[in-house]
């Protein structure tokens, strides 16, 4: 059974299918800037540094393992700009996809306490896969012509967002990844491709605060792609003394997860998310597991006078 889902997953960009291809995040409150380029901090002299690692479906052989790494940091009081990496991996190799990044963000000063963000992605998406000793149910190996040979290439890719913010709270609307590509074209008389679809994400939260040091902070993320349902997640965090954080989130007819993260030192936090599958997708894995780091370097050790970062 491990063996075919594997052959499945594989199956899934080895053919033309409309379905949901952007890697999943739990934690993407803390995870922004890698799906919108508009995402903005607006505190000056501070570089933003996180990175994030999910392995999804552990037991499941061929599951999917993402890493995220961003870093932003605002150049002028208008004027934003960062890198972004997501590098994905589904079948233990048989497909792998990196994107990397850069961002611009230009940030409009509405009034005093409200902005919007206006932003950009540019960059390349790298396609492989890897095939060699792909074994199938039978036993066989490389049996089938669709998988006899390996691909490599890469593609540009553009993105756009808009992010409106305050301290306590935020909209976002973006598609990371604006271009659709054929992965895999006909060959040797096969019609054999995966094509990369744009995918919307529309994002919100709020902080509440319920008393001097104890705030609410919910939040949720709907994503879109053609032909596929529209995912959701909803989440709600308690943050307690600006220090410790922890809640429970709910992915549309997918899954529940856990939430906790901790700030170690004023400039690093650090989290960790569990995912428990409510669908009959449970019965052959043990639940997703995610960790992130956020790490703020002041680049000009004068300090600043701002919020805590919530979001």
């Amino acid at each position: 059974m491990k063996n075919i889902l594997l052959l499945i997953i594989c199956l899934c960009f080895l053919h033309k299918v409309e379905a949901q291809q952007d890697p999943q995040y739990t934690h993407y409150m803390y995870n922004m800037n890698v799906i919108n380029p508009a995402y903005a901090t607006a505190t000056p002299s501070i570089l933003n540094l996180g990175g994030l690692y999910r392995t999804q479906w552990v037991g499941a052989v061929g599951a999917p393992k993402t890493f995220t790494f961003f870093a932003h940091t605002p150049v002028s009081e208008k004027i934003e700009l960062g890198l972004s990496l997501i590098s994905d991996d589904i079948g233990d190799g048989a497909k792998k996809e990196n994107n990397i990044f850069a961002d611009f963000a230009y940030v409009l000063q509405l009034n005093k306490d409200h902005k919007l963000s206006l932003g950009i992605k540019a960059g390349v998406t790298i396609f492989e896969t890897n095939f060699n000793g792909f074994q199938f149910e039978s036993g066989a190996t490389n049996s089938d012509p669709a998988f006899a040979q390996n691909i490599n290439n890469t593609y540009p890719n553009i993105g756009a967002g808009a992010f409106y913010f305050t301290d306590k709270y935020y909209l976002g609307l973006s598609a990371p990844n604006l271009l659709s590509t054929k992965h895999l074209e006909e060959r040797d008389g096969l019609s054999r491709f995966g094509s990369e679809n744009t995918h919307i994400f529309l994002t919100g939260g709020y902080v509440f605060q319920l008393s001097e040091n104890l705030k609410l902070k919910p939040s949720f993320m709907a994503k879109a792609v053609a032909g596929a349902p529209v995912v959701a997640d909803f989440s709600g965090n308690v943050l307690l003394y600006d220090r410790l954080e922890f809640g429970a989130s709910y992915r549309l007819n997918d899954a529940v997860s856990g939430l906790v993260n901790f700030k170690v030192l004023p400039n690093l936090r650090i989290g960790y998310a569990y995912d428990y599958t409510v669908t009959n997708l449970g019965e052959f894995n043990s639940g997703t597991h995610e960790v992130f780091m956020l790490f703020d370097l002041n680049l000009l050790k004068k300090g600043y006078d701002k919020s805590p970062r919530f979001f």
